[in-house]
């Protein structure tokens, strides 16, 4: 590949994942008042109904994410990256059109079938990328990431005012087009002399665990991130719907609400990351950074009023500083030439964190705030939350002593 055309093709990775993730945000606000809409319920049944959708789209990405992999080491990076594309089209067309709550849930399956669209287009930056570029072009991931967090969910707000399906289209209108663009212009990045013969062995979702349990000096770590991520969903999860629930928020505001967060979680990670690791060390970061979700998740609990909301946003997004450091301490404990296996493991354990996350963390918020409920405490999975930091903290804390 020239290299103006690996330029052009960093560009559209950048347009690819961007929209992927707008169009993710875009649907976040209106997705209470659409499955409202379906069951004929109210928030509390939505939110119950939203954390079984997300556990069908991560489950089915956990399992096939592997095969799909395998595919594009096989087949080539660009046909998987626009399979992708047109998948996650549909699975946005079958959400808006939906007459019923199946077909939501038909809709995020088929997104969990093709959206390997990440993990492929990281494949894509590794194939075009030199020794001196790869760290700017896996940073075109990153800004994305970040770009996508801020615009999708004020979109989506802004464009729910319309009704609830006007996002939906949207997004899919969004990955048409970005599947044409890459049809017609993206070039493929894996020779064919680099590719490799298919073998379902390397398709195992559960085989990267197996590389865990031969490091049992970083098991409490681990451990400790996974409680992380799980508590994490109190927020990605439950937000849309709690503060509908609690504060009678509109899609507009839970959108802007989203995108604010999405920028203080940019600023964390993308600034504050590069003086607190120097400056306070990594063990310090990740006991502060443990600290401050705790505290940002006890005050959601107990929230009464929507500013506060926003204002206790701010000790939330500070408990950034504390993952990647927790990953940094756990890679320096594994040989360099292990890298890429424990990298592997943690991916499949972030994804095995989504799958868990979203239907504990909505159920909880349901059975606390339906009409049969022991007592009403809306902000019980943030309380959840608040304490898995706590006990994520307990471990740590054992793994570093010994």
């Amino acid at each position: 590949m020239k290299k103006t055309d690996k330029k052009a093709a960093v560009g559209f990775i950048f347009i690819t994942l961007l929209l992927d993730i707008t169009g993710w945000g875009i649907i976040l606000p209106v997705v209470p008042k659409l499955i409202g809409e379906l069951i004929q319920g109210d928030i509390s049944e939505a939110a119950k109904y939203g954390g079984w959708l997300g556990f069908a789209y991560a489950f089915t990405q956990f399992v096939f994410s592997p095969l799909v992999g395998n595919l594009s080491d096989k087949y080539g990076r660009r046909p998987i990256l626009l399979i992708s594309l047109f998948g996650f089209s549909i699975d946005y067309i079958l959400l808006a059109l939906a007459p019923s709550i199946g077909w939501l849930f038909v809709g995020r399956i088929i997104a969990g079938l093709t959206g390997a669209s990440i993990s492929t287009a990281s494949a894509y930056i590794a194939d075009i990328s030199t020794d001196e570029n790869r760290t700017k072009n896996f940073g075109v991931i990153g800004a994305a990431f970040g770009l996508g967090f801020i615009i999708g969910p004020v979109l989506g707000g802004l464009l729910g005012h319309y009704g609830a399906r006007v996002p939906f289209y949207v997004a899919a209108v969004l990955c048409l087009l970005n599947f044409l663009y890459g049809y017609f212009m993206l070039p493929e990045s894996l020779d064919k002399s680099k590719r490799r013969s298919f073998e379902w062995k390397r398709a195992n979702p559960i085989g990267s665990f197996q590389f865990l349990f031969k490091h049992p000096k970083i098991s409490n770590l681990v451990f400790a991130l996974v409680l992380v991520y799980i508590g994490l969903h109190a927020v990605q999860s439950n937000w849309h719907f709690f503060t509908m629930y609690k504060f009678s928020w509109t899609e507009r505001l839970v959108g802007i609400s989203l995108g604010i967060l999405g920028l203080l979680i940019g600023l964390v990670q993308g600034v504050l990351i590069r003086w607190s690791a120097p400056k306070l060390g990594e063990q310090k970061s990740i006991y502060l950074g443990l600290l401050f979700y705790a505290l940002g998740l006890l005050l959601f609990a107990f929230a009464n009023q929507g500013w506060m909301m926003l204002v206790f946003l701010i000790p939330y997004s500070l408990g950034g500083i504390c993952g990647p450091s927790l990953q940094s301490i756990i890679s320096k404990s594994v040989p360099s030439d292990q890298q890429g296996e424990l990298q592997g493991a943690l991916t499949s354990l972030v994804s095995v964190t989504s799958i868990i996350g979203p239907p504990v963390m909505t159920n909880l918020f349901y059975y606390f705030t339906h009409e049969s409920a022991p007592f009403e405490f809306s902000g019980a999975p943030f309380l959840l939350a608040s304490l898995l930091m706590f006990i994520s903290a307990v471990f740590i804390y054992y793994s570093f002593k010994k």
